[in-house]
């Protein structure tokens, strides 16, 4: 359905948890994703037009038909997702319960926006949280800190709905860029593309990139950038730490520091994936250890604080170890902070 020389698919359809959800016979239901933007729509399959049924911003997962019924699981710009409920004859939503109780006042919600930068393999897109609290306001004239966020996958997608965590930094003058890098998914397939073979590459790129452009735009503070990340986002992360020194600080959550350690012991879902991202093992070895921050701690040059479970088996808790020695010998603030028990995604609410 997209020209084969745009720069990305300008919709990208997501069905149902089951590749469908099926109205009638002339009307399927969908979430629709355009250049980062999801909504939800029904698509009337004889004349193919759509009609949208909930709020811009609104996208929804585990989505099922039945009983004159819609049942979803819905995300919204201003508020935490909730499971509802959407009558096909009174065309309305009900909520059915809420993920959690809504804590924040609306005058200190900050709304996404969706933002873009050139870089010079094309575009790049992401989410950026201005800073928000109704009780305050900034110094004139200044600008706020702000925090890069590269999301996990690495070919992944971040939304820009409601987010608890992201509200906790906004609310207290941080703003946020949550950079959906080249690679990600939702802006179809040539975007996905540039993270063949280029892993470790054009998604650092993007994320220092994005920062410094934030600045120029004078949406955040040049002098005040850092960055953060889990997994293939705290691959990223480190990759930025030991590349660049736009980032005055970072944060890595598990982060991945050794390409070929992964490469040898990845587990079976995920067995061969970093061939396309990187290229084959062993053959092309050499790309591992060059783009392995593990083998560029000399480069590090900010502020770090690691946070590690001690039984993940996809990234050793030694590797953040080593980290956190390589800081100290270059005399930089370090944390690294163990969960006993915890593995590759922390589970436990305490750690939490």
């Amino acid at each position: 359905l997209c020209p084969t020389d745009a720069e990305f698919c300008p919709a990208q359809w997501t069905l149902g948890q089951r590749g469908y959800s099926i109205i009638d016979g002339d009307h399927l239901l969908c979430t629709l994703n355009r250049s980062g933007t999801q909504s939800i729509e029904v698509l009337t399959i004889s004349d193919g037009t759509l009609r949208p049924i909930a709020d811009p911003g609104t996208a929804a997962t585990s989505v099922d038909v039945g009983g004159g019924h819609v049942a979803a699981l819905l995300s919204y710009p201003d508020r935490p997702s909730a499971l509802a409920l959407y009558d096909l004859d009174q065309h309305s939503w009900s909520t059915v319960r809420s993920s959690t109780e809504m804590i924040m006042d609306a005058t200190s919600v900050s709304l996404a926006r969706l933002v873009s930068w050139a870089t010079e393999h094309g575009t790049v897109y992401g989410w950026f949280y201005p800073p928000v609290n109704g009780e305050y306001r900034a110094q004139t004239g200044t600008l706020p800190p702000m925090i890069t966020l590269s999301h996990g996958g690495p070919t992944a997608f971040s939304a820009g709905d409601f987010k608890i965590a992201y509200q906790f930094w906004t609310s207290r003058g941080f703003a946020i860029l949550d950079v959906n890098y080249s690679g990600s998914t939702g802006f179809g397939r040539k975007y996905r593309d540039r993270l063949k073979g280029r892993w470790g590459i054009v998604d650092v790129q993007d994320c220092i990139t994005g920062a410094v452009a934030m600045g120029a735009q004078q949406l955040a503070d040049s002098a005040r950038l850092a960055i953060r990340g889990g997994s293939a986002g705290g691959f990223t992360t480190l990759a930025a730490l030991t590349s660049s020194d736009v980032f005055g600080a970072g944060i890595s959550q598990f982060g991945i520091a050794d390409l070929e350690a992964l490469a040898k012991d990845s587990h079976k879902f995920e067995a061969r994936y970093m061939d396309s991202l990187v290229g084959p093992y062993p053959e092309e070895r050499a790309r591992y250890l060059e783009r392995s921050p593990i083998n560029h701690l000399d480069r590090l040059s900010a502020p770090i604080l690691l946070l590690q479970g001690t039984e993940d088996t996809v990234v050793p808790p030694l590797q953040a170890e080593m980290l956190a020695d390589a800081a100290r010998r270059k005399r930089l603030p370090v944390a690294l902070i163990m969960f006993e028990g915890e593995g590759h995604g922390f589970r436990r609410g305490e750690t939490i």
